[in-house]
């Protein structure tokens, strides 16, 4: 069996999305002859936007993992802090010339990002894994993109082997970019650290179409190597939950609304709906910026509300499983029509109809509209939001029963082997 050496910095304990991927693929590789070995960062040492310990009973108990030290440089944010704001600070309330210092330090001091203090102790192990047990294939996935510095490192010591860089969001283009305050030499610096990630990788694989789009963008004829393979679903994560119908109509969102999450036209359908006697209730699990939730709690203080901060996933699982619908914004920004959340293919999986806040030409929606999962509005359109809470209020919408299956984990990962079994080169 050949073997792959999968290097990411995000692994349980930490939770979210850019976890679950990796942790998926490592769990159906053997299937499809691939042996995965996976370096990643010491728990200690590591500084994750949000911990789930119940993904750590995901890991095979046969799976091989490397765990190194780190250099901790977001000590630097203060003592006691243990978790870092997702987003690159844009969940975080503007604080006055404090917080205008860390973003500006994060910006031109710790470039691609902080998490740059892992490099040198997982390129040490790095070199030491290839060379003692003959991987065949290296990844690098990210963000944070400064993994993907150990991959030119990685690729400059070992130019035989193939190295794919594994590229989940945005790296210039993301929507948050701005929060960090680069000078030029430093927007400069990261640009090209970008180019060469690019350049250098033998494949690049993405999770969408349009975010492929930006990535060839950047280097010449690079088009070619760039794979697209999503995000997807778990089967076995949905085994013995059952679907559920509550007794009061409930929408749940799962994950961060930052203030650049547009809410409003959400929150109005709503108010319109129990301003006609409909009653309904919103569920939030993850973080809510203040901001967005007096829109909901001062707004429509008719409507029932329940707010929770971060839950495990499988917790995420059974309240998606239990509601009515399903709740998914995309954040305004100029080029969010490459934002694919994870989430979007665990609620395609639900069964449960999706409401989609976000660009209509975006990668999320064209997937949402192949499965026919739900309804993609723009986010000011309160008349077509209400209009389709109505129809769901109703029970007058359909879900196919057909259409998900290549979002499962498991195909995805043959998709997968493809690649790593293609020439270097």
């Amino acid at each position: 069996m050949k073997k792959v050496l999968v290097i990411t910095y995000y692994w349980p304990p930490g939770g979210g999305a850019g976890v679950q991927r990796w942790l998926k693929f490592t769990k159906y590789l053997p299937e499809t002859g691939w042996e995965p070995v996976v370096l990643t960062v010491d728990p200690a040492c590591a500084q994750y936007p949000a911990t789930d310990n119940t993904l750590l009973e995901d890991i095979d108990p046969g799976l091989q993992i490397h765990k190194t030290p780190a250099t901790n440089y977001f000590r630097l944010a203060g003592p006691g802090r243990k978790n870092i704001p997702s987003a690159g600070f844009a969940n975080r309330k503007k604080k006055g010339v404090l917080d205008w210092m860390m973003r500006f330090i994060r910006g031109n001091f710790f470039i691609p990002d902080p998490r740059k203090g892992w490099n040198s102790h997982a390129f040490r192990k790095a070199v030491e894994i290839i060379t003692r047990q003959g991987i065949d294939v290296f990844i690098t996935s990210s963000p944070p993109h400064s993994t993907q510095l150990i991959g030119l490192k990685l690729k400059k010591r070992f130019p035989h082997l193939k190295w794919i860089a594994d590229l989940r969001d945005p790296w210039t283009d993301i929507y948050y970019y701005n929060e960090f305050l680069h000078t030029a030499p430093a927007r400069y610096l990261d640009a090209l650290y970008e180019k060469k990630v690019i350049s250098e990788a033998d494949r690049i694989i993405t999770v969408g179409g349009n975010l492929k789009k930006i990535f060839a963008s950047k280097v010449r004829s690079s088009e070619k190597k760039i794979s697209v393979v999503t995000n997807g679903y778990d089967e076995n994560d949905f085994s013995g939950i059952e679907a559920s119908q509550p007794d009061k109509f409930t929408v749940t969102y799962t994950g961060t609304i930052s203030s650049m999450y547009p809410l409003d036209s959400f929150a109005e359908a709503v108010k319109q709906l129990t301003e006609a006697g409909y009653e309904l209730k919103l569920r939030f699990a993850g973080f809510v910026s203040g901001g967005q939730r007096d829109i909901i709690v001062k707004n429509i203080p008719e409507v029932s509300a329940e707010f929770n901060q971060y839950v495990s996933h499988n917790e995420a699982v059974r309240l998606m499983m239990s509601s009515s619908a399903l709740l998914l914004v995309i954040p305004r920004h100029e080029k969010n029509n490459c934002i694919i959340t994870g989430k979007l293919f665990e609620y395609i999986a639900s069964g449960k109809p999706v409401i989609l806040i976000g660009p209509p030409d975006g990668d999320a929606a064209q997937i949402l509209s192949d499965t026919g999962a739900g309804r993609v509005f723009t986010h000011t359109d309160t008349e077509g939001i209400r209009n389709f809470l109505m129809q769901l209020l109703k029970g007058e919408f359909t879900i196919p029963v057909a259409g998900k299956e290549k979002y499962s984990r498991r195909n995805l990962t043959r998709d997968l082997s493809l690649i790593l079994s293609e020439p270097a080169g």
